[in-house]
């Protein structure tokens, strides 16, 4: 009866005077951010202690946020408080290690860590059962934490490998890691890398550790946030249990007094590196600290500068000019003073000279003139709509509150700080500009290959780190025998998530709209999914089912590639397109009362590109250049060859995004034709999530692609994709770089195979998180990855299967062996009832999150009707994972992950691994990354 009252309300409606855009918008919740409402009281011991109350989640967020960065590593050991993040996830002395991992992930929640300049924070979140719990944990690792040198060793290779990972084997990973604060700051100890070097990370010893954990992990430097469902008194009365007897150290906490001296002239710093394939140019300044009346100013002026594609450093040094790939700016401002940065890696054949005087351009124009209304209107609905976003999660809350605490000293700035920016005037961005961006106190950073440094010219030795800083006389914590142990507290009882319910209907022109109201967050996400992915690439033409996708938004029949980004931007909106293996979709992510507006656009874009030919050469050379860097990152070039090796002669043999040749080798024409064929209203699904009703969700629907015309003709029907290809094994050989990425991978199986479930389970026990097998194995055991895993890709008729590690390159062949190790040892006996119980946990956990978000919940949405699956599976879920059982999972990984019918790929420096790999694989090929041809059968380019 309830369903039938309401379809019969939503055809009067439909039946009615159609409402305008801005009638419509009337009807829609106000695009405000709604403040954080916390609590806030401090312990006698110091702890500060924040709580959110949130009943509409069945989880809970715990933070623990400690004034203490890198910024306060002791001299000579850069990356100190960096590497002391990950020991507080091993042992205490009641929790035995990798203990905090099963308290959280194998729950159906997830931990993690960051380090700032400033601060470090731990975070998590649980099923709201599990609080109590969580919170005795974080009182043990603040109090009780076990610093041994088993654990210290470990954890510094793992950093290591990170530090290889992220800054040694990505092209400009050194340049934004390392030298950007090498050459902004002379003085403060923010010049110095979070992360790290190797050298010192190697020198550091147990004492430096422990005297580290016992100058800065105490209460009275600690917050302690709690966001999510919980009972306030339960919560209050577990606080003081277990964190007031804590008690702080009778020296006071150490600080840092340096104070970086003012620029008083510009100046230069070159700096290089191996597998830099675009020079890159970077001026900073100095800048105000977060808690300056000037930041928000700065925070809008960084926005009118670079937020968006309609932002002034894109359309000039991007769009207008060409001269660069990329640009950025940044208005990092921290604890202390900081500095605001603009930066462009260049486009090819175009120099450091044009990127700079680009860059510096721009910023004069900001010096010389107010803003236009218009522009620090759309930087201020960026900005919200950014904070809108960041809270949809209980951890995005959580992390708002400690951000503004840590940076500015008052919680409060969270919900202040959105007033704060609204109040900047025009004349307020040029007169920051002018006062923090002069043209004489600026630091030029030119970043090139290594070939391009001067003859005869070498980097200058870094100075020997000492052999320690200082010896730790304090207490020393153990594991304590079993017996001695203090049990982790009860479960409470659990809470039952409210599942969203889409509601659908078919327009008259046969597009699918599927409506799900999830949220009161002034959000909502529409996805328009096309049902054409890479499959409908023309033969020699690979990417161009995803270049069609990508050029909706760069103009259509009556409005501009600006005029689409300038339009969505003014309105606060993200608006994108992007192509992949089985189907294409437009996405617009926006406040509700601008929803309409917006649909508009959506709608414009998706219905009616203009496919130009100037646009597409534009995009072209962003996408060659692109290539150009990817290319040179050992993960990216090892993912994209994985399709040719395992999809070999099909129409899925191929990558996605298109290659160096196939690329320059797309027309318009060939845009229109794929546009023409697939881009219909009967071959695509509409779905609308957040703070919209179905009624509303439908009238928009009508609105803008109610008069969508179907074609008489059928769509052309996609085709099946048998692989065939035998397994290979591959090297890409990438001289200097300093990792290599190691995979496995296989053809895997379609959404609606019947093993689904199993293979969702399989793949997560061998390598979906952090406990998982193949990361238990590679990282935690031996330190040799940041971190190992396995994904398993559904398609309509395949999918693809890849387990996969990046390490130094020395240690490729042990990874190897490994990862083949745990795919055979999953398929020669079963899990056991507890590895399975924990792993089917991560699943659901997973899925839970998603829903809780306007663009998570969208994606499942969409994926299921693109795949043909029932939008119940969304409440049967959890009841199917939970079905499966153990010789499903040794089956389906038997009959999957056989390491024999696997191929390899490694990426990396084939000199360090490639000898050893040979005696294990004699058919091993391989192929410098500078004659790679993705395009090729053989992989190599002929010459």
């Amino acid at each position: 009866m309830i369903r039938a009252a309401r379809a019969l309300g939503l055809a009067v409606l439909l039946a009615g005077t159609a409402l305008t855009p801005v009638a419509l918008a009337q009807t829609m919740q106000a695009a405000t951010v709604p403040p954080i409402a916390y609590k806030e009281r401090v312990l006698a011991n110091g702890l500060r202690v924040l709580t959110s109350l949130d009943k509409t989640t069945p989880n809970v967020s715990v933070q623990v946020w400690y004034g203490v960065g890198s910024k306060d590593d002791p001299q000579g050991r850069s990356g100190f408080a960096h590497l002391f993040e990950h020991m507080m996830f091993k042992a205490t002395r009641n929790l035995p290690s990798e203990s905090i991992d099963r308290m959280t992930e194998d729950v159906g929640g997830f931990n993690n860590a960051s380090t700032y300049d400033d601060f470090t924070n731990y975070y998590e979140v649980v099923p709201a059962e599990h609080l109590e719990r969580l919170l005795w944990t974080e009182s043990e690792r603040l109090g009780a934490l076990v610093v041994d040198e088993a654990t210290f060793a470990s954890e510094r290779d793992v950093v290591k490998e990170e530090l290889r990972q992220r800054i040694l084997a990505q092209p400009y990973g050194r340049l934004f890691g390392l030298l950007l604060p090498q050459a902004t700051y002379t003085t403060h100890p923010y010049k110095r890398p979070g992360i790290g070097s190797i050298e010192e990370l190697d020198a550091a010893t147990i004492d430096d550790v422990r005297r580290f954990h016992a100058a800065y992990y105490r209460p009275d430097n600690a917050a302690l946030i709690v966001v999510g469902n919980f009972d306030e008194a339960k919560l209050n009365a577990w606080i003081d249990r277990y964190f007031s007897p804590l008690k702080p150290p009778a020296q006071p906490i150490t600080r840092v007094t340096a104070v970086e001296p003012a620029r008083t002239k510009a100046g230069v710093f070159d700096g290089y590196g191996p597998n830099v394939p675009l020079p890159a140019v970077a001026i900073t300044w100095l800048a105000p600290a977060a808690s300056s009346p000037d930041a928000p100013a700065l925070k809008v002026l960084d926005a009118i500068l670079s937020a968006g594609k309609s932002s002034r450093l894109y359309n000039s040094l991007v769009y207008d000019q060409q001269i660069a790939a990329e640009v950025f700016t940044s208005a990092d401002m921290p604890q202390q003073p900081g500095m605001f940065a603009a930066a462009a890696i260049m486009a090819s054949g175009h120099t450091l000279a044009e990127g700079e005087t680009a860059l510096l351009a721009q910023v004069k124009r900001l010096r010389d003139a107010s803003p236009t209304d218009a522009e620090l209107a759309e930087a201020k609905n960026e900005l919200v709509a950014g904070k809108l976003r960041e809270r949809e999660s209980i951890d995005g809350r959580g992390f708002a509150l400690g951000y503004a605490l840590e940076t500015s000293g008052d919680a409060a700035a969270a919900n202040t700080e959105l007033a704060d920016l609204q109040a900047v005037t025009a004349a307020d961005v040029q007169r920051v500009a002018a006062k923090y961006l002069a043209d004489d106190r600026r630091m030029t950073i030119r970043y090139q290959a290594e070939g391009a440094r001067p003859a005869g010219e070498v980097e200058a030795p870094r100075p020997k780190p000492p052999t320690s800083v200082g010896a730790f006389t304090g207490r020393v914590v153990t594991l304590a025998p079993v017996a001695e142990r203090t049990p982790a507290p009860p479960l409470g009882a659990p809470i039952a998530p409210v599942l969203p319910n889409p509601i659908e209907r078919t327009l008259k022109n046969g597009l699918r709209v599927i409506v799900a109201h999830s949220s009161d967050l002034p959000l909502v996400t529409a996805d328009l999914t096309v049902k054409a992915g890479a499959w409908a690439d023309p033969a020699t033409l690979s990417g161009a089912a995803s270049v069609t996708a990508d050029m909706l938004t760069e103009g259509t029949a009556t409005r501009s590639a600006q005029d689409v980004a300038s339009q969505t931007e003014a309105l606060g909106a993200v608006l994108q397109s992007a192509g992949g293996a089985d189907s294409a979709s437009v996405t617009l992510n926006v406040m509700p009362d601008k929803l309409a507006a917006a649909m508009a656009v959506m709608a414009d874009v998706a219905r009616n590109p203009a496919f130009k030919a100037d646009e597409l050469d534009r995009q072209r050379a962003l996408a060659l250049d692109g290539l150009q860097v990817a290319y040179q990152d050992p993960g990216q070039i090892s993912s994209f060859v994985a399709r040719p090796v395992i999809f070999a002669g099909t129409p899925a043999g191929h990558v996605n995004g298109g290659t160096p040749a196939s690329l320059p080798r797309i027309k318009p024409e060939d845009l229109r034709t794929i546009h023409q064929a697939y881009y219909r209203p009967d071959n695509a699904v509409l779905v609308l999530t957040g703070a919209i009703t179905p009624e509303q969700g439908f009238i928009l629907a009508e609105q803008a692609f109610g008069d969508w015309a179907k074609p008489v003709a059928a769509a052309p029907a996609p085709p099946v994709i048998t692989p065939k290809a035998g397994p290979r094994a591959v090297v890409v050989d990438l001289p200097g770089t300093g990792q290599a990425a190691v995979s496995v991978v296989a053809p895997a199986i379609a959404r609606n195979d019947p093993a689904y479930y199993p293979a969702m389970v399989a793949n997560t026990v061998l390598g979906g998180g952090y406990s998982a097998r193949l990361n238990q194995e590679i990282r935690i055991k031996r330190g040799l990855s940041y971190g190992a895993g396995s994904s398993l890709a559904t398609n309509r008729t395949t999918g693809l299967f890849r387990a996969s590690a990046q390490t130094k390159n020395e240690s490729a062949p042990e990874v190897l062996t490994l990862i083949k190790a745990e795919m055979t040892k999953l398929a020669s006996a079963p899990a056991s009832a507890d590895e399975l119980k924990a792993r089917k946990s991560v699943l659901i956990g997973g899925f839970g999150r998603q829903l809780a978000t306007t663009d998570g919940l969208a994606d499942i949405i969409g994926n299921l009707a693109v795949y043909g699956v029932p939008l119940d599976e969304i409440g049967l879920y959890t009841r199917k994972i939970e079905a499966v059982t153990a010789p499903e999972v040794q089956a389906f990984a038997k009959d999957r992950f056989d390491p024999a019918k696997a191929s390899v790929i490694i990426a990396g420096d084939a000199k360090a691994f490639a000898p050893a790999l040979k005696a294990n694989l004699p058919t091993l090929e391989v192929i410098p990354a500078a004659e790679l041809d993705l395009d090729s059968p053989t992989l190599k380019a002929v010459k």
